[in-house]
C-alpha cells in the first residue's frame, strides 16, 4: 500500500510563520522519513501558476495568490482543496478556518482529517462578523471532516459538544529539547543570563500582556522582564497603555524570528511568563518546558495541563505581582520548577512521541 498524504492550512515549508508551520514541517520530514509520499500546499504572495518542487524529499504544492490578509487565504485554501481532490491517499488539514470546503472531499469520497486548533472563535482580537465565520466554521469541519485531532483535552470536551468521542483523538504539540544556548546572542539587548524573566506573545488582551507589565513594575525588581512582539504604542491604543505602563527595567525587544535568538532568550531566562487565556496546547509554552524554564502561566485549564501543577500559575495583576515577588531570588523553588518541566516536556512533549501519535492516526484512514 503506498502512504500518500497531503497537507492543507498552512503558509507552508520551511517553516516561518508560526507554529502550525513548524508542526507541519516536522510531520512532513518525519513522515517522509518512514516512506510516506508527503505533499505540503505552500501559498506565495504574488501572481502566477501553481507550480511544484522538492524540498528534503517533500513535494511542495506552490500556490501563488495575490490578495492579501483573510480573502488571500480564503483562495488559496480553495485552490489546495481543488488540487488535493485529484490527489490520491489521505488529507490533513491544520486548522478549520475555511472548514466548509471539506464538503469538497465528502462529496468526492476523499478522507479528510482536521487538527482543529483552539477556539479561535471566542478570541478577543475578531469583530463580530469574523467570529460568526470561525464559529460557523468550527461547526462544519466537525460534522465535514472524517476524523478530528484535538491538540489538548479542554478542545475534545469542546468538540465532543457535536460530535461523538469516538471521532476524536488527543494529540498535543511538540519541541524540541534544549540543553545548551549561545549566551552571546543576549548580547545586542544588554541582557544578562538569569537576571531576566521574558514574555513571549503576540500583543493582545486575551495574552494578558497589561497585567504581567503592570505586575512586574509595581516596584524595582533587581530584574528586567524582556518582552518580545510587535508593539506600535503609536497607532494601538492597547500597546500604547502597555508601554506607558512599563518601568524602565521593562525592555521591548521587538518581533524576533531567528529560532537560534528565541531558543538563546528562553533558554537563559529566569522565568517565563505565558499569559495565553484561551486556546489549547500553545507551542510557546511546549517549547518554554523543552528548554527547562520556569513556568508562570494564567490560571486556565488549557494552561494547567500542559505545564503541570508545579509550574506557578497568576489570575490577574495583583496575584502575578505576588508570584514575582515569591520567585524572583527563590533560587530553590526555581531550580524545582526548571526540572519540573523538563520532565513534564519528556514525558508528554517530544516530538517523536506526538508524530508517532499521528502516524497511527492516519493510517488509520489510508
Amino acid at each position: 500500500m503506498e502512504k500518500k498524504i497531503r497537507i492543507l492550512g498552512t503558509r507552508g515549508i520551511p517553516a516561518q510563520h508560526g507554529g502550525f508551520e513548524t508542526f507541519a514541517q516536522y510531520l512532513a520530514l518525519f513522515l517522509s522519513q518512514r516512506g510516506w509520499h508527503v505533499t505540503v500546499y505552500c501559498q506565495e504572495d504574488s501572481a502566477g501558476k501553481i507550480r511544484e518542487e522538492t524540498w528534503q524529499g517533500v513535494r511542495r504544492v506552490v500556490i501563488p495568490v495575490a490578495r492579501q490578509g483573510a480573502a488571500g487565504t480564503i483562495l488559496f485554501d480553495l485552490k489546495a482543496t481543488l488540487h488535493a481532490l485529484r490527489e490520491q491517499g489521505v488529507s490533513l488539514t491544520l486548522g478549520y478556518n475555511t472548514a466548509i470546503f471539506s464538503l469538497l472531499f465528502r462529496l468526492a469520497g476523499k478522507k479528510n482529517l482536521m487538527n482543529m486548533d483552539g477556539i479561535e472563535w471566542k478570541r478577543e482580537k475578531w469583530s463580530y462578523l469574523e467570529r460568526q465565520w470561525l464559529y460557523f466554521n468550527e461547526f462544519s469541519g466537525s460534522f465535514l471532516a472524517n476524523h478530528l485531532i484535538a491538540d489538548h483535552p479542554e478542545i475534545a470536551r469542546h468538540l465532543n459538544r457535536y460530535v461523538a468521542e469516538s471521532k476524536i483523538t488527543t494529540i498535543p504539540y511538540g519541541a524540541e529539547v534544549v540543553t545548551e544556548a549561545d549566551a552571546a546572542l543576549l548580547t545586542p539587548w544588554q541582557l544578562t543570563p538569569k537576571r531576566y524573566a521574558i514574555v513571549i506573545a503576540r500583543p493582545e488582551p486575551e495574552n494578558s500582556i497589561l497585567p504581567i507589565v503592570r505586575a512586574f513594575s509595581q516596584k524595582r525588581r533587581g530584574y528586567q522582564l524582556a518582552v518580545l512582539g510587535n508593539y506600535t504604542p503609536e497607532t494601538n491604543p492597547y500597546h500604547c497603555e502597555v508601554v506607558q505602563s512599563a518601568s524602565d527595567e521593562v525592555r521591548f525587544l521587538g518581533a524576533i524570528y531567528d529560532i537560534k535568538t528565541v531558543q538563546a532568550l528562553r533558554y537563559y531566562a529566569r522565568l517565563y511568563l505565558h499569559g495565553h487565556t484561551v486556546g489549547g496546547t500553545n507551542p510557546s509554552l511546549v517549547e518554554a518546558l523543552g528548554a527547562g524554564n520556569a513556568v508562570v502561566a494564567h490560571d486556565n485549564p488549557f494552561n494547567r495541563w500542559v505545564a503541570g501543577e508545579e509550574a506557578h500559575y497568576f489570575k490577574d495583576e495583583p496575584t502575578c505581582a505576588q508570584v514575582f515577588t515569591q520567585l524572583l531570588d527563590d533560587e530553590q523553588a526555581l531550580a524545582k520548577m526548571e526540572a519540573a518541566s523538563r520532565h513534564r516536556h519528556q514525558t508528554m512533549f517530544l516530538w517523536e512521541k506526538v508524530l508517532k501519535e499521528y502516524e497511527a492516526v492516519l493510517l488509520r484512514y489510508l
